[in-house]
């Protein structure tokens, strides 16, 4: 009760500071223009902003930030329904879906829900930040190298969800994504690993695999597919849902939220875990999982959900420890230090008039965002309209661009083009490559904290059975990795019981 009246009297105190309001619905626009151009992230578009930031005050300075932090996240979603191009690394769990449903010619429905979904996150996040922020504190404080690595070791697990009809041409691609991740430093001992003298490799760039494999692969798909039949005449009559749909996906999206909040919270546990957890849990629950990956509004929905969901969850631990949960937190962590700020318990003692006027200031963000995005969407889906000769050089200029950008490098533009070709040919025999993604992300995050545990623990695996959260998460992913074993075992005696049986 007393949260919520430090929150009312936050939209109070906000009201008064136009400015502020006037600053975060700029930091959304930023964020979602940020969000559609693959290759620039929320954490760039925060990193660049944080100098103007100096002259600001505190609620200021931090709203237009999270306005970034929301809009980048979301944006992401646009090109990956439309042109399969995931603008942000959490968007590559919407692709699966929303650009199925875009060649179906529902691009309007996946974006409507692509927007809602990220809106409803958000301001699950957001709830749980103001209600629940001491007892998700508490959580997320237990975890260590142990939880880290069985989280990890769950989102390896979701392969087997994100495999399409063959599962294993989704573990063959899973695998070829741990191996990339394997090159560059060593994570405990910095020796390099399979850099063949390069220096270049010491670090492999994630951000330029995923377009390659995404947005380079199917520039060079519709290359090799001239007679393909144009994309310029799909009709979009509403991008806004009917609220029947919107009422079939709600809880769904609520459920999304939370999960990505959870995870959000986990310090090192970014936007795109949650959106590919999100998404196994929206499939796991399904009457419908076969059709996962062909266009389903559900995975549309739930992937937007849970990575939106992550934004506050991720700011948690920033405020409430002093551990930022992600990138982009960590950037904020900065902007609070230069507000002379002191992110940790004292600061919801201290500050908390502060803290809950951001608080209301993230309410408004989500909704400016709701508004900003059904009203432009529209306009941005006429991209469609565009013949195929002329879109295809905006993409591999985009890509290009966007790749150049995150490090000022030539051979980062080498890789792009490396993965690009890899992703083509793959796509050309029926392997998915969204498993690569994943087992990037997973990878380096399971490995480092794997061998870390064993330090922790002398050498023995024993926390595997005796911690009770990495017991849990680690036996919930073993029974997502043998549940098709299990579900033919099932089959095989279901049948052999019914024949038995003369039935």
């Amino acid at each position: 009760m007393e949260n919520l009246e430090l929150l009312l009297a936050g939209f109070y105190s906000l009201f008064t500071q136009p400015m502020a309001i006037f600053l975060g619905l700029m930091g959304v626009c930023i964020g979602l223009v940020l969000g559609v151009l693959p290759g620039l992230t929320a954490t760039m578009g925060v990193a660049i902003l944080l100098p103007f930031t100096f002259g600001m005050d505190s609620v200021s300075a931090l709203l237009m930030i999270s306005g970034v932090f929301f809009g980048g996240i979301y944006g992401g979603s646009i090109t990956a329904v439309l042109l399969n191009i995931p603008g942000t690394p959490a968007a590559a769990a919407t692709a699966l879906d929303g650009y199925q449903l875009t060649r179906k010619g529902k691009a309007g429905l996946a974006l409507g829900f692509a927007t809602i979904g990220s809106v409803i996150g958000g301001i699950v996040s957001v709830l749980m930040l103001v209600f629940l922020a001491p007892l998700l504190a508490k959580f997320a404080l237990e975890f260590s190298a142990p939880e880290n690595f069985a989280l990890a070791v769950f989102g390896l697990s979701i392969i087997i969800s994100i495999s399409g009809k063959s599962l294993l041409k989704g573990l063959i691609t899973g695998f070829i994504g741990l191996l990339i991740a394997t090159i560059g430093l060593d994570p405990m001992t910095g020796y390099p690993r399979f850099t063949f003298g390069n220096q270049e490799l010491m670090i492999i760039p994630f951000i330029p695999v995923m377009i390659g494999l995404f947005a380079g692969s199917e520039a060079f798909k519709s290359i090799s597919e001239p007679n393909e039949v144009e994309r310029n005449h799909i009709q979009i009559p509403s991008v806004i849902p009917k609220l029947k749909e919107i009422k079939e996906q709600f809880l769904l999206m609520i459920r999304s939220g939370f999960i990505g909040s959870c995870i959000g919270s986990v310090p090192g546990a970014g936007a795109d875990i949650a959106a590919f957890v999100s998404y196994n849990e929206a499939k796991r629950f399904s009457k419908h999982k076969a059709h996962f990956g062909t266009g389903r509004i559900e995975g549309v929905a739930a992937a937007e959900a849970g990575s939106n969901g992550c934004t506050g969850g991720a700011m948690l631990p920033m405020l409430s420890l002093g551990i930022p949960g992600d990138a982009v937190t960590a950037v904020m962590l900065g902007a609070l230090t230069l507000q002379g700020l002191q992110p940790g318990p004292l600061l919801f003692k201290e500050h908390s008039s502060m803290v809950f006027t951001l608080f209301a200031g993230m309410f408004i963000c989500y909704i400016a965002l709701l508004v900003i995005g059904l009203s432009t969407l529209k306009y941005l889906v006429k991209v469609l309209s565009m013949p195929k000769s002329y879109l295809i050089p905006i993409i591999l200029c985009l890509c290009l661009v966007g790749t150049f950008a995150i490090n000022n490098s030539v051979f980062d533009i080498s890789i792009m083009l490396t993965a690009g070709i890899v992703g083509y040919v793959l796509r050309m025999r029926d392997f998915p490559v969204s498993p690569i993604v994943l087992a990037m992300i997973m990878g380096p995050m399971a490995e480092s904290n794997f061998r870390r545990a064993l330090a922790l623990h002398n050498g023995s695996v024993e926390f595997l059975y005796t911690r009770p959260i990495t017991a849990t998460l680690f036996s919930i992913a073993m029974l997502t990795i043998f549940f098709p074993v299990i579900k033919v075992i099932y089959n095989y005696l279901a049948s052999k019981f019914l024949v038995n049986k003369g039935v």
